[in-house]
């Protein structure tokens, strides 16, 4: 009896600390305004939600698209800013079809032909893209889904979406799972898990745009990036993946010694020309070990440094090559070219089609889990 009640108690209690994160009352360090973020989507409540550690950092999500939609942390002087790129409002988020912040899938990353083969049998998926490919999972993809809040405390949320068998072309009911942490050694924490119902791919990740230098008026190439990978992904000149791995060596995409991004970024280099900077795939030395870092980047105007430690095979790190100014974010900031770095960690592109790479494949039965972490300290 005294167990039911404690079990009760406790329901309670959390299902208070949920009410409480969306009630729209609670003030943020960035700025944003809760009732900004409340709007109803496919007949659910849109809201934004604060999660932070005793030292201050803080993240506010939203569960449209399960977004991070700021992340204060600090400084060498402690000050807290802002280091990623998103809008001050719910409907910029639905109305421009941007991935900011999104966790994304079912598949990060291009589906050549929007088609693979599992076991036999062919999926036609939802081409997308102009040339005929689906691309990151179709249109819309989770970062433009609804998603329940499942669990929140002061310093973690969970977030829960439902993915129908079918949606987008993807077989099997996926049941999908992300968790936030803010920890107390100042690193957003990602975890992932999901099963499925019938044999399908899964390739997920976190597409927030990071500046750490906490001034997003201002591009990210004065940063010194490293990055544990011998090898990277190539692409034709449609920007499509080929299956091959080239190694680093005496080419623009070696980072295992850091230097500025400006160092080759601008380099004639073919693989550079396609996409007008960095927008590729490093497989990384220690895939699966979490325990170590795979990159990491650093501003040695602010002192920051942002480590990203994860359990995945690569890392497709992009420059914001496509940020052209036009885009008005929060503090009504126009975000310049290349105003910020993408860090997503993920399986390569087009893996279903290339056995050679590691296998995005989950079966009914298995569960799915991913882990990222992206970890700050200054210098």
């Amino acid at each position: 009896m005294r167990h039911t009640y404690l079990l009760s108690i406790i329901s309670i209690t959390l299902l208070f600390i949920i009410a409480s994160c969306g009630n729209h009352r609670f003030t943020t360090a960035s700025g944003l305004n809760p009732k900004d973020f409340r709007q109803k989507v496919e007949g659910q409540k849109t809201g934004l939600y604060k999660i932070a550690n005793r030292n201050g950092m803080e993240a506010c999500i939203t569960n449209y698209g399960a977004r991070v939609v700021a992340l204060m942390t600090p400084d060498r002087n402690g000050k807290l800013e802002d280091v990623v790129c998103g809008f001050s409002n719910i409907h910029d988020y639905i109305s421009q079809s941007q991935n900011y912040g999104a966790t994304v899938g079912r598949y990060i990353g291009r589906i050549l032909n929007a088609q693979y083969t599992l076991d036999g049998k062919t999926y036609h998926l939802q081409a997308n893209h102009l040339l005929g490919h689906t691309a990151h999972g179709g249109d819309p993809n989770f970062g433009a889904r609804m998603w329940k809040v499942t669990q929140a405390t002061p310093s973690s949320i969970t977030l829960n979406y439902l993915s129908s068998d079918g949606e987008n072309g993807f077989p099997g009911n996926l049941n999908l799972f992300v968790t936030y942490t803010i920890t107390e050694d100042n690193a957003l924490d990602i975890r992932y898990e999901a099963t499925t119902d019938k044999p399908t791919v899964l390739n997920l990740c976190n597409h927030s745009f990071f500046n750490i230098s906490g001034n997003l008026n201002q591009n990210i190439e004065n940063q010194t990036m490293w990055v544990d990978a011998d090898y990277f992904s190539t692409y034709d000149r449609n920007k499509c993946v080929t299956g091959e791995l080239w190694p680093v060596d005496s080419t623009p995409l070696d980072f295992r010694e850091p230097h500025l991004l400006s160092e080759h970024i601008n380099d004639n280099y073919g693989q550079l020309n396609i996409v007008n900077g960095y927008d590729h795939a490093w497989a990384l030395n220690h895939p699966g070990d979490d325990t170590q870092p795979a990159a990491w980047i650093y501003d040695k105007v602010s002192g920051r440094k942002m480590e990203i430690y994860t359990t995945e095979p690569a890392i497709h790190i992009y420059t914001g090559n496509g940020l052209k100014g036009k885009v008005k974010g929060k503090q009504n900031i126009y975000y310049p070219f290349r105003a910020a770095v993408c860090f997503e960690t993920c399986h390569f592109q087009d893996s279903p089609n290339n056995p050679q790479f590691p296998s995005t494949v989950l079966y009914p039965g298995d569960i799915f889990q991913s882990h990222t972490a992206y970890k700050f300290t200054t210098e």
